[in-house]
């Protein structure tokens, strides 16, 4: 008697099937240990970046702009003459208390040479004593204008100095503010420069956001731009006071010196982390199977195979990818870092039995 043709291949199938079942129980799961660690709280914030050390030079006398030495992304060495402003008013404002001091001077001898005849006079009994006291008071004025005619000619040097501008740093020209032969006034913005070593992100917290990381010290990790480039800060100084008018604080996170590539008002994204906290058990979120709302772990049973066990999880940690496990594991389980092939592997060992 013929065996049906449907049968003998059900049959071969069902051969494979036992002779396959083994290899795939035996497939290799990649594991990782649970650990005991820190899992501080973490918050996110948009900042901008600033350079550490910039400057903003600006005119302190009036005159026209007759030199310009740099202009926008050039390079600057401290003492490098950048601006001149035209010196003929403050030349002729020097030339004028120049003038002035010599006035005083004679003035000043002169009273000074009324003064001692007016004191050998009165020893000798020819002059009374109220013009000795005139004469007295006049030298003393005499003195007093010299002194005031000296401060003015410091004053008129110290202008004349101000017509030539000279970098205060080492570092780049970020903007230049006026153009040649416009005029300058004091006050007005000529140049801005900043050191492109030292740079720093800068943002603004809420009181209640900064609560959740606890007391300082903190750490922070900064994403610089759109494209997921991250570095560890240097430090992270919280300001002593908020701004009145956003009730926020603003926090400044130092980045690591000599970056590149790093520009003053570029976007930023910090994530903050507090240091310490009280010791959790931590897995790879990458290790964790969910279903709906319940979460579980496959876990080493030291055999060879797996356990399914359920987990309650609490905080994730963003920039590590460990979440916190709040009961569970005790931490020193060795867990399966893919749940899904676990499953497989536990399934076929079923089928095997």
């Amino acid at each position: 008697m013929k065996i049906p043709t449907i049968l003998v291949v059900a049959r071969l199938i069902s051969a494979l099937v036992v002779l396959l079942t083994p290899a795939a129980g035996h497939a290799e799961v990649v594991t990782a240990r649970a650990e005991i660690r820190p899992l501080g709280a973490a918050v996110q914030a948009e900042a901008s970046v600033e350079a550490v050390h910039q400057a903003t030079l600006a005119a302190q006398v009036p005159g026209r702009i007759v030199a310009l030495a740099v202009d926008a992304g050039e390079r600057v060495r401290t003492g490098q003459v950048l601006v001149r402003i035209d010196p003929a008013e403050a030349a002729a404002a020097l030339a004028a208390a120049e003038a002035g001091v010599v006035q005083a001077e004679t003035a000043r001898v002169n009273a000074k040479a009324d003064y001692e005849r007016a004191r050998n006079l009165v020893a000798r009994q020819f002059l009374s004593e109220s013009a000795l006291d005139s004469a007295r008071a006049r030298h003393q004025a005499a003195e007093a204008q010299l002194d005031a005619a000296r401060a003015a000619r410091a004053q008129a040097q110290a202008a004349r100095a101000h017509t030539t501008v000279a970098a205060p740093l080492d570092g780049l020209v970020a903007e230049r503010h006026i153009e040649h032969g416009e005029m300058a006034q004091p006050g007005r913005s000529l140049l801005t420069v900043y050191d492109p070593a030292r740079m720093r992100a800068v943002a603004d917290l809420a009181p209640e956001r900064l609560a959740l990381l606890g007391t300082p010290p903190l750490r922070a990790r900064v994403e610089l731009g759109g494209g997921g480039r991250m570095v560890e800060a240097a430090a992270v100084t919280v300001l002593p006071a908020a701004d009145a008018r956003t009730h926020t604080v603003r926090v400044r996170v130092d980045l690591p010196a000599g970056i590149e590539g790093v520009l003053p008002g570029s976007f930023a994204r910090v994530h903050f982390r507090a240091v310490g906290g009280g010791a959790t058990v931590s897995i790879p979120a990458a290790a964790v199977l969910r279903r709906g709302e319940l979460s579980a772990v496959y876990v080493a049973d030291g055999e060879g195979g797996f356990g399914l066990r359920q987990v309650r999880l609490g905080r994730l940690d963003q920039d590590s990818g460990m979440v916190e496990v709040l009961s569970g594991l005790e931490g020193n389980e060795t867990l399966a870092l893919d749940p899904v092939q676990a499953g497989i592997q536990v399934r076929a060992g079923s089928s095997a039995r």
